[in-house]
Formats: C-alpha cells, structure tokens, sequence
C-alpha cells in the first residue's frame, strides 16, 4: 500500500472530499487526486500539511497498518483551518520516497525542523 492508498483511506475515515483537502492546501482537485492515484509524486512541502490535516505523523502517511486511521481525532479538526497557509512558497523541494527506513528518517527530520520553526 502506497502513500496515495494511505491519503485516500485517511481522507474518507475524515470524510473530507479531494476538493476539501485541495482547497486545505491551495491546490487544484486534480493535483491532489493524482496524488492519491500515485500518478505523480507530491512536493515535500505538502507532506507536513498534510499530516496536520489529518492528525498523524509524517511516518504514518508513508506507512499502512501501524494506526487506525479512524482515532486520530479527526472531530476536532476545523475544515476552514487558519494554521494552513494559502500562500505562495519561496522553494519547492521533491523528494521521492520509496524505502521505509529513509522515510522514517526524514519524517522525524521534518517533524524536528517543524517544531524548532514554531518557537
């Protein structure tokens, strides 16, 4: 089970629509939905907004089984959310990644650098 797989399972058990999570992250429907497809590859600097739209760690979009998808505290989250920003990014970096363990690196990699950037 890939990523896209993960992103649709997540997004129905939080019954949002691709459009829903699209306009989350100032997206077009049809970007998000090839995401979901695995048609294409989506930008690292969504991987982070993604994982707070749906309440999980960044290792958990990328793995299947470890987490009930439906305990994540979905209820709490406010669809018109302020925290996701709809703005344009000063850089764009893809990062494709396919083994597990480098996945798990830069997920706690990420996760550090994102707590250190809200202080």
């Amino acid at each position: 089970m890939g990523i896209g797989t993960n992103l649709k399972k997540l997004r129905t058990k939080a019954r949002f629509s691709q459009q829903e999570i699209a306009d989350m992250l100032g997206l077009d429907r049809n970007t998000y939905n090839r995401w979901e497809n695995e048609s294409t590859d989506i930008k690292s600097q969504y991987i982070p907004k993604l994982a707070e739209i749906f309440q999980v760690s960044i290792l958990d979009l990328f793995e299947a089984g470890k987490k009930d998808a439906g305990d994540n505290g979905f209820e709490n989250f406010v669809k018109d959310n302020s925290s996701i920003p709809h703005t344009d990014f000063q850089q764009n970096i893809i990062i494709n990644i396919t083994d597990s363990e480098a996945a798990k690196v830069i997920s706690v990699q990420l996760e550090e650098l994102i707590k250190n950037l809200k202080k």
